[in-house]
C-alpha cells in the first residue's frame, strides 16, 4: 500500500532531478501525478487502495503545423 510519505518521496525525487510534474485529480479514488519528459508524458495515479497505475504517452517524434488544429477540432469535438 502506498502511503502519503511514499507519494511525497516520489514527488521529492522528481523535484531533485528537475523533472517537471503537476498534480491532478481526475478520478475520485486517486491522485494523479502528470510527468513530462522529452518525448514522453506519464500519468502516474496513486489509488486509494494503495496501488499505482501508470500510463505512458510516447511521441512518434513528428511535428505538425497549424493545419493540424483542424484535425483536433474535427476528430475530437462533440
Amino acid at each position: 500500500m502506498i502511503s502519503v510519505s511514499e507519494l511525497n518521496s516520489f514527488l521529492n525525487k522528481l523535484a531533485e532531478r528537475s523533472i517537471f510534474y503537476r498534480l491532478s485529480k481526475i478520478r475520485p479514488e486517486s491522485i494523479m501525478v502528470e510527468v513530462a519528459v522529452p518525448g514522453q508524458r506519464w500519468e502516474v495515479e496513486f489509488m486509494e487502495d494503495g496501488s499505482v497505475e501508470i500510463e505512458k504517452f510516447i511521441s512518434d517524434g513528428g511535428y505538425y503545423d497549424g493545419a493540424e488544429l483542424d484535425v483536433l477540432f474535427r476528430d475530437f469535438s462533440d
